[in-house]
């Protein structure tokens, strides 16, 4: 089977103080449909950077970034907006996402006025299914963004990321600003649309217990780089790369301090 993402010798690197500081470096991974890829290293190590990159929010100095078997670094402008409806991306700050005056109502249906065909009366009710399907109440379509809990208003990004009925989403340290219990509902919600509608995520986070709960294969970045690569149970039961070590060692005392 064909991947659905397959990123190949991804680079990038930004100007500080005159000179070019690499952020990544010769990067290469897939993820096959339904899958989920979990991207772990310690802060700088250039995850969040990658995230942008494969959504194309900023552009690479080199590399390829095949999607659906398309290179979307060779996308015009309006073709790459097409794109997006099937490739889309979660923040780990919802609030500052979201446009501050919007309603939950809005800040979905913008998404589907974009990205579909639907009329008003579609997108509202379709609104309204995606909500139900996220586990919140129809009732809140109303409200400010900015009246939810931090919870809800991830609930909110992931059921506008799935309005456009996507295959892959990325996932940029979506669950790491919530608290333990918040997180853990995040993660089975997540793990329950990809059952439903078998869309693939690229999952970012420095947190190998999250791993643990959702991926299936893992990518250890560490200065740019993939420095360990293999399944979720490999890297956590016998991790090889001394980034991974420490990440691994790390899980039972964040557990400790979370008490």
């Amino acid at each position: 089977m064909r991947p659905l993402l397959q990123v190949s010798g991804l680079t990038k690197a930004f100007k500080r103080g005159g000179r070019g500081v690499p952020a990544v470096q010769d990067v290469s991974f897939d993820i096959g449909p339904a899958e989920t890829l979990a991207l772990v290293g310690p802060s700088g190590s250039g995850k969040s950077t990658l995230a942008r990159l494969v959504t194309r929010l900023i552009e690479p100095d080199g590399g390829s970034i095949l999607f659906e078997g398309e290179d979307i670094l060779r996308l015009k402008p309006k073709a790459m907006r097409a794109m997006r409806a099937r490739l889309q991306i979660v923040f780990q700050d919802p609030g500052s996402a979201f446009n501050p005056r919007a309603t939950v109502s809005r800040a979905i249906a913008d998404s589907l006025k974009i990205h579909t065909g639907f009329s008003q009366g579609e997108r509202r009710t379709r609104v309204r299914d995606l909500l139900e399907r996220v586990r919140l109440n129809p009732d809140l379509a109303e409200r400010s963004i900015h009246d939810l809990s931090g919870g809800q208003r991830q609930r909110v990004a992931i059921a506008r990321a799935m309005a456009s009925s996507p295959t892959l989403i990325v996932l940029d340290e979506a669950v790491s600003a919530l608290d333990v219990s918040v997180r853990a509902e995040i993660l089975h919600l997540l793990k329950r649309l990809q059952r439903e509608t078998r869309v693939a995520y690229l999952f970012i986070t420095h947190d190998l217990g999250v791993v643990r709960a959702i991926a299936d294969r893992v990518a250890v970045l560490d200065d740019g780089r993939i420095v360990e690569h293999g399944s979720a149970q490999e890297i956590i039961a016998t991790p090889q790369s001394p980034t991974a070590q420490a990440l691994v060692a790390a899980v039972p005392r964040l557990r400790l301090q979370a008490q």
